[in-house]
């Protein structure tokens, strides 16, 4: 069960800018994965997108170079696994700290539910829903 969450931490760290995900993404996703928005303000934000191409395309939009992030950062809190099999499903809370292009700044809360299939080389997202729990924009103190 390691291996789920060595690979959910990968690809937080891989969303976070500024780094670069160049094809690293797509090696976290099995090829018939699902990455979906929940809740009222992620389901309609992000709705549901299939399959590992259009995952790692989908998400790229958010990452350098696109401009939308200047600074991002995910952090992952302590959360539960289960194993059945080869899958692994696991949910966490996950906090999240950006600031944007346009320099607003936002502090953010989720709620990630993630399954993962266990292939010989390594566990691999098979399924990624998050729902926004909380948002607020942070203000600098001078």
């Amino acid at each position: 069960m390691t291996g789920a969450l060595d690979t959910l931490t990968r690809y937080l760290a891989l969303c976070d800018v500024p780094r670069r995900a160049q094809g690293e993404l797509e090696e976290l996703f099995t090829e018939d994965a699902v990455w979906e928005g929940g809740g009222a303000a992620y389901g309609e934000r992000f709705g549901r997108t299939e399959g590992r191409e259009a995952i790692v395309a989908m998400l790229s939009a958010y990452l350098p170079p696109n401009p939308h992030f200047r600074t991002n950062v995910h952090l992952l809190l302590p959360g539960t696994l289960d194993a059945t099999g080869s899958t692994v499903h696991g949910s966490w809370p996950m906090q999240q700290l950006s600031r944007y292009e346009s320099g607003d700044t936002e502090v953010m809360v989720a709620q990630l539910d993630v399954t993962f299939r266990l292939d010989p080389d390594r566990a691999r997202i098979s399924a990624f829903r998050t729902e926004r729990l909380f948002s607020a924009p942070l203000t600098e103190e001078r």
